[in-house]
């Protein structure tokens, strides 16, 4: 079959993804010479890492749930295929290969220093004082059968498992080593599962540094810590910071204050003494910061 029209102009002039492709392609000139290091000169071709990471934008953006199904839907879908870079007649990798050269380079820096290029382009929306930060549950790609005990002692391969104690300590997956059984609140269920975690900007609401860490309870203060220290690395201006009541103890308000950082972090008073005083709480800032909670709320629902 022969088509005298060609991808560029099958796609509509007001589509969302043209934004994206310029600053994906703007991006991705800058990080050349890293990606240069990161692939041999001999041997087979790998598939290049521009292809890589603008596929793993669609994966996110069109919420395809497994490598096997971005790579059959980029074989079909035009505007998938002018997206990633890819002519009409060009072959279509093998998702096995796809999800290997994936590893590679989100194992890498290059994942962060996409996103830093990112956060460059996006800064004059962004408020470099004012930020929420927040973390989520994900839920792992392993079923709760694959959660074995360790010393191989579980009866009926893992099949019957109601009635039975089961812990980290005790048991993991054999699918997803690194997936943790946990729930986020009293009364919902345990599942294997990841955190997500993200400090937002209280202007727009844009992702200002995200991680991803096992899921346990101490993890979003952790992770909200590390992402603070970094964000003020360098920096002698005080900053401010808003978040739930599972961010009032003791470490996390007296940390971020060491940090130079301002807790405006929602009491949690119910049976217990706050860690925050009225030295914080009567400032009119911090009523605007805990107002403006929903915009993370809505990044993470997303």
């Amino acid at each position: 079959m022969f088509s005298y029209v060609s991808l560029e102009q099958r796609v509509p002039q007001d589509h969302p993804l043209r934004a994206v492709r310029k600053l994906t392609d703007a991006v991705l000139r800058t990080l050349s010479p890293e990606f240069d290091t990161l692939y041999s000169d001999s041997g087979r071709p790998s598939i290049a890492p521009e292809y890589i990471l603008r596929a793993l934008l669609l994966q996110v953006f069109y919420s395809v749930r497994s490598e096997r199904l971005l790579v059959e839907q980029i074989d079909y879908n035009l505007l998938f295929r002018w997206f990633v870079g890819l002519g009409m007649d060009d072959a279509v990798w093998n998702h096995a290969v796809f999800s290997k050269n994936r590893d590679r380079l989100l194992t890498s820096d290059v994942a962060q220093q996409f996103f830093a290029e990112v956060n460059k382009h996006a800064r004059r929306f962004m408020s470099d004082e004012h930020f929420t930060v927040d973390g989520t549950l994900i839920q792992a790609w392993a079923s709760q059968k694959s959660f074995r005990s360790k010393d191989g002692s579980d009866d009926g391969g893992g099949a019957n498992f109601h009635g039975q104690k089961r812990s980290n300590k005790t048991h993991e997956s054999t699918t997803d080593a690194d997936a943790r059984l946990y729930k986020k609140s009293y009364g919902k269920e345990s599942k294997l599962s990841y955190l997500g975690h993200a400090l937002v900007e209280n202007r727009n609401g844009l992702i200002a540094a995200a991680m991803v860490t096992h899921a346990d309870g101490y993890a979003e203060r952790d992770a909200a810590l590390l992402m603070l220290a970094e964000k003020q690395e360098g920096r002698s201006r005080r900053i401010t910071v808003g978040a739930d009541k599972a961010y009032d103890t003791k470490d996390f308000v007296s940390t971020v204050r060491e940090l130079n950082v301002t807790p405006h972090v929602t009491k949690n008073d119910k049976g217990r003494t706050s860690n925050l005083d009225r030295r914080t709480t009567r400032q009119p800032g911090y009523a605007v910061s805990l107002s403006r909670r929903w915009l993370i709320e809505k990044d993470l629902d997303d």
